[in-house]
């Protein structure tokens, strides 16, 4: 009598296994399970490689805009760097946390061919990137050819290594703008 009630537990628990293997109820749940974090870790980085892009441009746009003021001799050399620095800020719609933070260069130079720009800071910063050119504001006058850079510091959030946004050291994207011109004759 034991070894029939053994041989139907065994039988029994063999059936439960069979049951048990060929049972699809919650294969859902772990393929989600597995596959959600790459999932959203890939929506995430698209959504940031999307807000910086969006930036760059809005950045680009805004310095154009603002530009123009110059080029017509609405701003001028008794203008202050701020107050153009207020003009680009006010076409942003906020993607740029601190406007102060943004690095302006306006200068006369002789003609387009010597227009050189040059990043303001140090790509292989370790930590604290700050500026290494000085702002300037020549904004020249009649027909005059002038040279607008901007540059900001962009954060970058979801930090991937070398696949990653982040172009400083600091974990920061360095986003920048330049527009050569002649000024209107004023």
């Amino acid at each position: 009598m034991a070894t029939g009630l053994l041989n139907k537990s065994a039988r029994s628990g063999r059936a439960w296994r069979r049951r048990f293997m060929r049972n699809e109820d919650g294969a859902t749940a772990i393929e989600f399970a597995l596959l959600s974090f790459p999932f959203f870790l890939i929506v995430a980085g698209i959504l940031q490689t999307s807000v910086i892009f969006l930036a760059s441009q809005v950045l680009e746009s805004a310095v154009n805009d603002a530009a123009r003021s110059i080029r017509t001799g609405q701003f001028n050399p008794t203008t202050s760097i701020d107050t153009f620095r207020a003009a680009v800020c006010d076409r942003l719609y906020n993607l740029y946390a601190d406007c102060s933070g943004l690095h302006v260069r306006v200068a006369e130079v002789v003609n387009f061919q010597s227009a050189t720009v040059v990043p303001p800071v140090d790509p292989t910063c370790a930590e604290n990137c700050d500026w290494l050119v000085p702002e300037v504001w020549q904004p020249g006058g009649s027909r005059s050819v002038v040279l607008v850079q901007v540059h900001y510091r962009y954060p970058v959030y979801l930090q991937a290594g070398p696949l990653g946004m982040s172009n400083l050291g600091d974990g920061r994207r360095l986003i920048g703008t330049a527009t050569v011109f002649q000024n209107e004759p004023f």
